[in-house]
């Protein structure tokens, strides 16, 4: 039996650190913090974030969308439906336990019964430790998308857990809640949910070469963006996250401060109901839609320039990016295909969208509607806080709705299986598919590359859907929401920020 420590024992251990050489505290704001230290409770950008600092995952994302080592040193495939991860030696958790395969392959079965994570994990049929340092996962058929999935695993203290308490609980008050002894580079010293988290830098840390000089970071939830945006201009915070688009020239203008922008992954869409509204069952009248939908002035106006124009789900770096596909507002085209459709007269519809989820997400459904009655469609639209939406979502209540997605995997065919596959409530695939768009194909082929492992074959399948998908006007798409985050001068966040928004604030260089 290993011996396990407490979580106060470990956080003791590292204060001693606070007083090396070259320390540095990061003050960091966030507009909400983690509903948990579970990594398993709630799949959430807060929960990543969270588990970055404080665990470690068998691989990560890179900038260019690539996979670099960090608990799993190397891999290799060693057939169509089995992975072989080799673990880093010597590694330890903040309780002081040594860890091994058989910490991996527990975690990974958790995963698997998580209410939260078990669909990324469904195609996972087995996890097996072949020595201390050697992890087999064998799924249900060839899979492209093992490491894709492996970012996911953040190897828990199975010893450390198993005397505490291992349940997930979701939303409640678990040991697992509370408590976590991770891999990562910051053990948490103290947490008061709402208001503030202190991290203090792990001494024993794998990861020596990391030029991360934090030993101390402090995380202060401030939900309101001005309240955040103000704390970080009078000099109380090094760092926030979110900027909001009314924001970013007054931190990029002011002396001191910095503005850092990206491309982001989350697709806005709106999505046309062809069960609801017959008129929407007409090829013609989406695409007429999707000719009147200036997107490109939403970007530009409503959005302030923060969002990259979209005329399709997959953005460039995905797999399934076509360069082929270009937005295309053209109001009298739009006209022209509605009477073609025989709706020269138009007809009412019903919209529904949040006020509070996504970035100026009633504003864009409010333009969306302005420019909808310039081909005579009236829209009778309702917005929403997002805790009333989702149910109204679920039920499909109105004819055009809005939803945002970003891949799971960070992979093209997520999109697909959840938002414009053929809707099954037994497979789960098409959940999020308001729209009861339909085509055989595009199931077709979305599946088969589920299955597929040759790259330039795969791509080719799922650039073929994001062709279909455009000629049909399957769904509207708007933009993709930019991201950015603020930072004092001299903290260097560009060097640990991506696109998936989970910086890596172990690497972390604060100048002196």
């Amino acid at each position: 039996m290993k011996t396990i420590r407490t979580l106060a024992t470990a956080a003791a251990l590292v204060l001693g650190a606070a007083g090396l050489g070259g320390a540095q505290t990061l003050n960091f704001a966030y507009d909400a913090d983690p509903v948990s230290l579970d990594p398993h409770e709630q799949l959430s950008g807060g929960t990543l974030q969270m588990a970055h600092m404080v665990f470690d995952p068998l691989i990560r994302w890179n900038k260019d969308l690539g996979f670099d080592p960090r608990l799993a040193s190397s891999w290799e495939r060693v057939d169509d439906t089995t992975m072989r991860f080799n673990l880093r030696e010597g590694v330890t958790f903040h309780s002081g336990d040594t860890m091994t395969a058989e910490d991996v392959v527990w975690t990974i079965e958790r995963l698997k019964g998580s209410p939260d994570f078990k669909g990324i994990f469904a195609s996972w049929v087995s996890a097996t430790a072949i020595d201390d340092t050697t992890v087999e996962i064998k799924t249900d058929g060839p899979s492209p998308l093992v490491l894709h999935t492996a970012t996911y695993v953040f190897p828990m203290d199975k010893d450390f857990y198993e005397e505490g308490g291992v349940e997930i609980v979701k939303h409640g008050d678990s040991f697992a809640s509370q408590n976590a002894s991770g891999t990562g580079p910051f053990t948490v010293e103290s947490r008061e949910q709402g208001v503030k988290t202190v991290f203090q830098r792990n001494p024993n840390y794998w990861d020596t070469a990391s030029p991360g000089n934090v030993q101390t970071a402090i995380l202060t939830p401030i939900k309101e963006a001005p309240t955040r945006v103000a704390a970080l201009l009078a000099g109380d915070v090094d760092f926030i996250a979110p900027v909001p688009p009314t924001d970013l020239d007054r931190i990029r203008d002011n002396d001191g401060t910095k503005l850092v922008t990206m491309t982001g992954t989350r697709i806005i869409t709106l999505q046309l109901n062809q069960k609801r509204n017959e008129a929407f069952a007409d090829p013609k009248v989406r695409q007429a839609i999707a000719y009147a939908i200036n997107n490109e002035g939403i970007v530009a106006k409503i959005m302030k320039g923060f969002g990259t124009v979209a005329a399709q789900q997959s953005p460039e770096g995905y797999v399934g990016y076509n360069p082929d596909l270009t937005p295309r507002f053209d109001v009298a085209k739009a006209q022209a295909l509605m009477a073609e459709a025989g709706y020269a007269d138009g007809f009412s519809a019903t919209m529904m969208c949040p006020n509070n989820r996504y970035v100026n997400d009633y504003k864009i459904c409010e333009a969306a509607a302005a420019m909808l009655a310039k081909i005579k469609i009236d829209i009778d639209l309702t917005t929403m806080p997002k805790a009333q939406y989702w149910p109204k979502f679920d039920e499909r209540a109105a004819d055009i709705m809005m939803i945002g997605w970003h891949s799971d995997t960070e992979d093209s065919a997520n999109f697909n299986e959840f938002l414009t596959m053929t809707p099954d409530a037994d497979t789960g695939r098409g959940q999020y598919n308001s729209g009861n768009y339909s085509n055989p194909k595009v199931d077709e082929l979305t599946l088969a590359s589920l299955t597929e492992t040759d790259p330039e074959t795969r791509a080719a399948m799922l650039q073929e859907v994001e062709q279909i998908l455009y000629d049909d006007a399957a769904f509207i798409p708007l933009h993709w929401q930019d991201l950015a985050w603020g930072a004092r001068e001299g903290v260097m966040i560009e060097d640990v920020l991506n696109v998936m928004n989970f910086p890596y604030l172990g690497d972390l260089v604060i100048e002196e």
